[in-house]
């Protein structure tokens, strides 16, 4: 007679099913499996302290491009500035006035003699408070004044002047005179004088106009200022020196012709 087995509950299934388990994961009955272990091998460590994470690293190098980026426009925008400064500048002097170019100076005849190859040229050293000493000058105005009438003759000096050879002399500049017309044909010249009080080397200034801002010698000849500056270079009727009416003027006053009035300049 065979014995007869009991009929299995689904508890009994569940209690199988635990016992196999626990049976695969190497553990005691009863014992809660530690599932919070992770293998060393699957683990991610921290980064050390005051170490960049590669997303950090990332970062950083992004940002750094950046101001990389930044740095190199600023300086393309510097660049673009200064080039855009010259036409300015350019601008600047197309505005200024004419006689505005040239630099007009307080000087003083110290040395004058007679150009050996030129009959109506004499030959001047004239201070003009330059530190290099008094320039050479060559003026064709030996038709109308002594050596003895020249010597200590104080006088306005066209400064910027281009250097030109007249008969083998160089001649670093160009005194400003006042001439007329007499009945006879002839011509009557008179240097522009400055006020007593004025200082040797100081440069004219022109009423009513901003200060002068003198070309080089170079760009006065090729743009031919002087000549532009002619037509309205004259004497006023109280024989004041003036360009289109706008005083030649000094600290100590107006510079003048002392008999030459109402008459060109040259």
């Amino acid at each position: 007679m065979v014995a007869a087995h009991p009929a299995t509950t689904p508890l009994d299934l569940l209690e199988s099913f635990i016992a196999d388990l626990e049976s695969r994961l190497n553990i005691f009955p009863g014992q809660s499996p530690d599932l919070g272990v992770v293998s060393a091998a699957n683990k991610v460590k921290a980064p050390p302290p005051g170490s960049r994470s590669v997303e950090s690293s990332a970062r950083g190098a992004t940002q750094d491009k950046k101001k990389e980026k930044k740095e190199k426009k600023a300086k393309k925008g510097a660049a673009g500035n200064s080039k855009k400064g010259a036409p300015a500048a350019a601008d600047a002097d197309a505005d200024q006035p004419d006689i505005c170019k040239l630099s007009f100076k307080v000087g003083v005849i110290t040395k004058v003699w007679t150009h050996p190859d030129a009959d109506r040229l004499y030959c001047e050293e004239i201070d003009v408070g330059e530190e290099t000493g008094p320039r050479r000058i060559a003026s064709g105005l030996r038709e109308h004044y002594t050596e003895e009438g020249m010597l200590g003759r104080r006088l306005l000096v066209i400064a910027n002047l281009k250097p030109k050879n007249l008969k083998g002399f160089k001649s670093h500049g160009m005194v400003l005179c006042a001439a007329s017309s007499n009945p006879d044909g002839s011509e009557k010249v008179e240097f522009v004088e400055p006020p007593a009080g004025a200082t040797i080397g100081e440069q004219i200034t022109f009423g009513g106009l901003p200060p002068p801002r003198p070309l080089s010698g170079a760009q006065v000849e090729k743009k031919k200022v002087f000549q532009k500056c002619l037509d309205g270079l004259r004497t006023t009727e109280e024989g004041v020196a003036a360009w289109n009416g706008h005083a030649f003027l000094t600290s100590a006053g107006p510079c003048r012709c002392p008999t030459v009035v109402d008459c060109p300049l040259r």
